[in-house]
């Protein structure tokens, strides 16, 4: 069965993206002969997909150990990326080896972490399993863990060797983790691609084969170009800065895709409120998050409380806290002047 193949540009470290159904049936993995692999999965996962992946991986010539991860953003921690490394010890692997992270963002993001540093860095493979991991966090190299102070606070840019996305494992996510892959998808049509953003009204926010490689596509051409986010990259935080504080202060209990959803909602509102983007555009991306089951406003939350969290973004320089902002769909632009009090305002009409 043919399957779509998306090319990351980066010299000598380039990589290829490869999608399609039942991929996970065949032996798609390369470079793998001769070499000892330890699958990552967390305990959700690991029932569904070990033996297809260990089947693949075996098949390839690679000899194979697996280690299984408790689920969930509260155990994307350092103390995990441990546990991972000393599998890794325990399973006998050098510095050929080979990690692969099997499952949604948390595994992902922990195992390329646990890669980037075990023997000051090895190869890793991802095999992202829910639609938020297949159009984001499995390209482009991000790797991290939480902190309780903030998300993300910590670690390292490494890039995969290989992404393969099985689209046949969507079949057996449940609706809300479809609806937090959703919010992504939409992020991308807003920032960057109108005629996605077009495609996903028409569609009522299905999502087919062909968008998932579309965003994979958009994803690319920006790692590419700006591989550490020293500049373009910084467009696909959009909503993120004000959906990283509301997960936060949620203690996780809101998931990803819907902060950041919520977060969306907030920039747009704000780029109303700045006079950079119209109402009619701004209702556009309301009614596609509507449409697509994520939700446009928080309860429970104080708008100083928010921007407190916010204040300990990542991306934070100095007193200066850069803001992506919508001007039009499929463009937006980065700010760090807009004003305080009007923030606050637009937070608190996002808050019930």
């Amino acid at each position: 069965m043919p399957h779509d193949k998306v090319r990351v540009e980066l010299g000598r470290r380039s990589y290829n993206i490869e999608i399609g159904e039942q991929l996970l049936d065949k032996a798609v993995f390369y470079k793998t002969e001769h070499r000892k692999v330890l699958i990552v999965a967390d305990a959700n996962t690991a029932p569904l997909y070990m033996s297809k992946v260990t089947a693949g991986l075996t098949a390839s010539g690679a000899t194979v150990h697996s280690f299984v991860i408790e689920p969930g953003e509260q155990h994307k921690t350092f103390a995990t990326v441990e546990k991972i490394c000393c599998a890794a010890v325990k399973a006998g692997l050098d510095r050929r080896s080979l990690m692969v992270a099997l499952g949604g963002g948390v595994t992902g993001d922990l195992t390329g972490f646990a890669a980037a540093v075990y023997m000051r860095g090895i190869g890793f493979i991802q095999v992202p399993t829910s639609l938020l991991a297949m159009v984001d966090s499995s390209v482009g190299g991000k790797t991290g863990a939480d902190l309780p102070e903030g998300k993300n606070l910590v670690g390292a840019f490494h890039q995969p060797e290989q992404v393969i996305i099985d689209i046949g494992t969507l079949d057996t996510l449940p609706p809300e983790e479809l609806r937090n892959g959703t919010a992504e998808v939409i992020k991308y049509g807003v920032i960057m691609d109108s005629e996605l953003f077009a495609q996903l009204e028409t569609v009522n926010c299905r999502i087919s084969r062909e968008i998932i490689a579309r965003c994979c596509g958009l994803k690319a051409r920006i790692v590419a170009e700006d591989e550490t986010e020293g500049g373009i990259r910084a467009i696909l935080n959009y909503g993120h800065t004000f959906g990283h504080a509301v997960e936060l202060l949620s203690n996780f209990q809101l998931s990803h895709g819907c902060a950041i959803a919520v977060g969306m909602a907030m920039a747009g509102q704000l780029a109303v409120a700045a006079g950079l983007w119209d109402e009619s555009d701004n209702k556009r991306q309301q009614r596609l998050l509507e449409t697509a089951g994520l939700p446009v406003r928080v309860s429970g939350f104080k708008p100083a409380d928010i921007w407190a969290a916010m204040g300990r973004d990542k991306k934070k320089s100095g007193n200066k806290l850069t803001l992506v902002v919508p001007v039009a769909i499929g463009k937006v632009e980065l700010h760090n002047d807009l004003d305080k009090t009007m923030i606050l305002e637009v937070i608190g009409s996002c808050c019930d």
